[in-house]
């Protein structure tokens, strides 16, 4: 059985879709939520489909290594950033060496690093006028969005698009294609 862990920091629909789409495969399963917002709706969705999600603070995410100790006894398979807002220490991905992917709103290396998520990516793409946007899903390494790539797609951005239209779209994009992208790194030969 592939494990699978997923951290979240909002709203939570990747993670949702996550568990769902897994839901329905005999040979994984979403094992762990874990959010740094103790008021996320990510909680919310975990209870109403029974996966345990656990929220925690930041001394025990850097300093006390008490996620990592987590993950050691969950020993997953794979480590999906999913909206994770914080970024990652590197004890847990020198425990967990390319088991970490995170999905960006944008294609990289275009609107990453620190503070580029969710609208203040679309409101960016709008006011420089891009004529595409799409997702991203990449590694995880020590600093934001540089990780190396796994799956990049892209849709148009029409001239008349605001911000949350684009974020409809990548919504789409990310609703179709992450949980699929997350099964090819599981299982990279099928």
């Amino acid at each position: 059985m592939k494990r699978i862990v997923i951290f979240a920091s909002g709203s939570g629909t990747n993670a949702e879709n996550l568990i769902q789409f897994f839901n329905q495969k005999k040979q994984v399963s979403v094992v762990q939520v874990l959010t740094n917002n103790p008021h996320a709706k990510v909680i919310d969705r975990c209870n109403n489909l029974k996966v345990s999600c656990l929220s925690f603070n930041r001394t025990a995410f850097y300093i006390e290594n008490h996620i990592l100790d987590i993950l050691k006894t969950i020993n997953p398979d794979v480590i999906v950033l999913a909206g994770f807002l914080w970024k990652f220490p590197e004890s847990i991905l020198k425990e967990f060496p390319n088991k970490v992917i995170n999905i960006h709103p944008a294609l990289l290396p275009k609107y990453g690093g620190k503070g580029m998520y969710g609208m203040h990516v679309h409101e960016a793409i709008v006011a420089n006028h891009e004529k595409e946007t799409g997702i991203t899903i990449h590694y995880v390494n020590e600093q934001y969005d540089e990780g190396a790539i796994i799956f990049q797609i892209s849709c148009a951005v029409d001239k008349n698009d605001s911000a949350k239209d684009i974020a409809e779209k990548i919504h789409k994009l990310e609703m179709e294609y992450f949980p699929r992208v997350v099964e090819s790194f599981l299982f990279p030969n099928e």
